[in-house]
């Protein structure tokens, strides 16, 4: 029996067989020559199962890519926005401007502040609402106000972004100017000019954002008081 026990652990000539020892110790001292190899390449088939794992978690990159609202063909400034004007293009969400539009359904109809190229992102400041009043005066509570001024050839120089003080005329009892909002931000300058013959017709409208109380007073004041504006 113990002769057979020894036999097991022994090769020929008394040497113990490899890969076998009385602790694991010993066994591992005594492998053979082939088995670094096998370990290495069962090492590397398990990274390799465990990287095919994490690439499946993640999912493909392309299905992650979100769709934001493009210009479909270069726009002027003022256009109001129609369903042809727009169109969704595939971004990856990392490069997506802030304020980006993914719908275009509640920009239909919003007029732009400026001009846009055809494929350029629409964003919230691109199109009148309150996201560009707060942008233009830096106030949360910020309001926009069409303005139309009395020296229509003011318009023809005014541009988005200037910075204005709105003025009323006296009135009879008056004839002293008043001031009726200092340093209010121009947004957009809607309309255009037409020519009819030797006679220029200007009919356009200046936004003009600036918080809530001078907003409503320049509001008033622009339905019985001729306005302009002093640039800054």
């Amino acid at each position: 029996m113990s002769r057979t026990r020894i036999t097991a652990r022994t090769g020929i000539g008394g040497r113990s067989r490899l890969g076998t020892g009385e602790t694991w110790r010993a066994a591992f001292d005594n492998r053979p020559p082939w088995a670094d190899g096998v370990l290495l390449r069962r090492i590397l088939a398990a990274l390799c199962a465990l990287a095919a794992v994490a690439l499946f978690l993640r999912g493909d990159p392309a299905h992650t890519r979100i769709s934001l609202v493009v210009a479909a063909r270069d726009l002027p400034p003022g256009h109001l926005l129609a369903a042809a004007d727009l169109r969704l293009a595939s971004y990856p969400p990392g490069i997506a401007p802030g304020g980006a539009a993914t719908d275009p359904a509640p920009l239909l109809g919003a007029a732009l502040t400026a001009g846009l190229r055809a494929g350029e992102v629409l964003t919230d400041v691109r199109v009148v609402g309150p996201r560009l009043a707060e942008v233009a005066t830096g106030h949360p509570d910020a309001r926009i106000v069409p303005v139309r001024l009395a020296d229509t050839a003011i318009t023809e120089i005014l541009r988005a972004g200037d910075r204005v003080d709105v003025v009323a005329a006296g009135s009879e009892e008056s004839a002293l100017a008043h001031t009726l909002a200092v340093d209010a931000a121009v947004v957009s300058v809607s309309g255009a000019s037409t020519d009819t013959g030797a006679t220029r017709h200007t009919d356009r409208v200046v936004l003009v954002a600036m918080d809530p109380h001078r907003a409503a007073v320049v509001a008033a004041a622009s339905l019985n008081s001729a306005l302009t504006v002093i640039f800054h």
